[in-house]
């Protein structure tokens, strides 16, 4: 019975040992694929967390040239009004240039001709009824002057000859009184009406006269014209109205 226990015992020993080996073979190809799975899990994470990395640096280069190119496209619009500005200021430039010439050209003339225009406003004066013929005759002298200098310009010395001008002009749109003295020392209110006539009265009113350009001198009036000569003097100085006046006037002179 023994022999027999013997018998049967080592087989089922053998095949205990077996299925034991076979449960530690088991257990070790688990824990085998369990350890691979956590590797590859966590091999997973870590690829998915480049991915996500680099979307993230993807999508912020996208939103970088994004901006960068809008601002090229800006810059290129600026460039292109740039060139359109300066391509103008270049034109200008030569329409500056062209007009510079033709500016130094006139600066060469318009000395001679001032000087004209001075010469026939003096022989206009000379030819005039002489009225304030010392303060003419000084501003055509201080003008005269003036352009002799070189430190004036030619725009002044223009200037200043269309000045004399307006003045000359001005003479003959008003009426003017002032004080003088006869070829005799005789003092003597003077009466210029524009250049329609020039007139004296004495002091004392009594004697009138009138000048006579075609013969350069005083022609004495009737005493019918004191009154009219008086109440134009008094206009002249504002102290009446100004109103109609009855004066001698040779014909041709109006």
């Amino acid at each position: 019975m023994y022999k027999f226990m013997k018998n049967i015992s080592l087989p089922v020993l053998i095949g205990f040992s077996v299925i034991s080996l076979a449960n530690e073979v088991v257990e070790v190809n688990m824990e085998s694929v369990l350890e691979v799975g956590r590797d590859n899990q966590q091999l997973s994470a870590t690829s998915q967390d480049r991915i996500d990395a680099t979307e993230r640096q993807t999508d912020k280069i996208v939103n970088e040239y994004k901006v960068v190119s809008k601002q090229v496209e800006g810059l290129k619009l600026y460039n292109a009004q740039k060139r359109i500005q300066i391509q103008a200021q270049l034109d200008l430039m030569d329409k500056l240039d062209e007009q510079l010439v033709q500016v130094v050209v006139m600066q060469r003339q318009i000395p001679p001709l001032a000087g004209k225009m001075l010469d026939s406003l003096e022989t206009f004066i000379q030819l005039d009824t002489p009225f304030r013929a010392e303060e003419r005759r000084a501003r055509i002298d201080l003008v005269r002057s003036s352009m002799s200098k070189p430190k004036v310009t030619a725009s002044e010395q223009v200037r200043q000859v269309l000045e004399a001008y307006n003045i000359e002009a001005e003479y003959g749109r008003k009426i003017d009184t002032y004080e003088d003295k006869l070829a005799d020392g005789t003092v003597v209110n003077i009466l210029v009406i524009g250049r329609i006539g020039m007139f004296y009265q004495t002091k004392d009113e009594r004697t009138s006269g009138r000048w006579d350009n075609e013969v350069g001198e005083w022609v004495e009036l009737p005493g019918s014209y004191r009154k009219p000569i008086r109440d134009g003097i008094r206009m002249a100085k504002k102290l009446a109205p100004v109103d109609m006046l009855l004066m001698p006037v040779i014909k041709g002179e109006v």
